[in-house]
């Protein structure tokens, strides 16, 4: 058995020839993961190139993004490092490796680095066509490809009480209604339409609120909740139950927008993706692998390649798979990958993106705490 902090104990031949059989059941697994028709992806065991520059460790993966030249664009949580990861920053260093990688860092298609700046570590990430990088934070900044900031989404000027504080937070929540426009609660997402100059946001605040922001003056346009719910009438609460799903959002809601203008919010603790217009409409919801309690399966939302986007992709970090739905009506069309640490499986799927050329891009929190590829197999769809 090998944990973090030890070492594999030599395999008897037997037992080697019994691994090896499995591992190749495996990488088969991976590979044909989708069924009824859905595409099929095979892991590429050698994206990113390692080992990564500078000793470098990833901590927990909070932000990824594919640009438009497909450079792969990461965020994560330096401090999340621990005691067996950060030898090298020890006085004297203790080994070789590793220290903190730096809060961005970002890759070509071939997995090499190609760019890398330190900021304040956050929760969701997305580059525009310009190569400014957007970090949700505790507010969200706007920061030059080299880590210089030019713009930023303030956030009011206190935290909410903690649960226990009924009074601290009604009086809290009678100053900031739900229709406040700056940041409120914690940041999950952010996703841009630049076609229309617009910047999405997740705040937490009261289960989930979806803002819009002028991507160039930065002022707040629009917002809803659930359903379309006007975002003055967002009152928050609610527990998940499958035979009646929540009228607002239940938390760590995640966004993208689709080439032909609809906006899907993954609700992760209800099991759900919501749909809607850019003014907020609501038009339709799927559900995906509602026996998950706890965290919940809906996670983060990518989109396949080709020009209709036919295929969506959630990441499940709960059951720690990928979730192939057909787009138009949320059928889940196959999966990919299963709680595990071989190349191909997760422990901590959190984030998911996809190039230009249809391969899936995933980040890890936990014991993850990584970037993978899996690359789409030729004539699969």
């Amino acid at each position: 058995m090998t944990t973090r902090s030890g070492s594999r104990p030599p395999i008897p031949r037997v037992t080697e020839t019994i691994w090896l059989c499995a591992s190749a059941a495996l990488w088969l697994a991976i590979v044909v993961s989708a069924q009824e028709g859905g595409p099929r992806y095979k892991v590429d065991a050698d994206w990113p190139k390692r080992p990564l520059p500078n000793k470098w460790f990833f901590g927990g993966i909070t932000g990824l993004d594919v640009d438009h030249n497909d450079n792969v664009w990461v965020l994560s949580r330096p401090a999340d490092l621990d005691e067996t990861e950060n030898y090298a920053t020890l006085e004297p260093p203790t080994a070789e490796c590793c220290v903190a990688a730096p809060t961005i860092v970002a890759f070509n298609p071939a997995g090499e680095v190609i760019a890398s700046f330190s900021a304040p570590q956050g929760h969701g990430m997305v580059v525009d066509r310009q190569e400014n990088v957007w970090i949700g934070s505790d507010r969200i900044r706007k920061y030059t490809r080299d880590g210089r900031q030019i713009g930023e989404i303030g956030r009011v000027g206190e935290n909410q009480p903690p649960a226990k504080d009924v009074e601290g937070i009604k009086a809290f929540r009678a100053r900031y209604p739900p229709s406040t426009p700056l940041i409120v609660g914690g940041l999950e997402e952010l996703r841009l339409d630049e076609e229309r100059r617009e910047l999405y946001a997740a705040d937490s605040y009261l289960g989930g609120r979806i803002l819009v922001y002028d991507m160039d003056s930065l002022q707040f346009k629009r917002g809803w909740g659930a359903y379309g719910k006007p975002i003055a009438e967002i009152s928050g609460g609610g527990r998940y139950d499958p035979k009646t799903p929540a009228k607002d959002f239940l938390g760590h809601v995640t966004l993208n927008v689709s080439r032909d203008g609809l906006v899907y919010a993954a609700d992760r603790p209800s099991n759900r993706i919501q749909v809607f217009t850019r003014e907020g409409k609501y038009v339709k919801e799927f559900f995906v692998a509602t026996a998950t309690l706890d965290r919940g399966s809906a996670g983060g939302v990518a989109f396949s390649a080709d020009p209709r986007q036919r295929d969506m992709f959630i990441s499940d970090i709960q059951n720690n798979t990928i979730w192939i739905l057909n787009r138009q009506d949320g059928k889940v069309l196959g999966r990919i990958g299963s709680t595990g640490n071989w190349a191909g499986q997760f422990h901590g799927l959190h984030m998911i993106a996809t190039d230009s050329k249809g391969n899936i891009y995933t980040g890890e929190v936990q014991a993850g705490e990584r970037v993978q590829k899996f690359v789409l197999i030729a004539g699969s769809r």
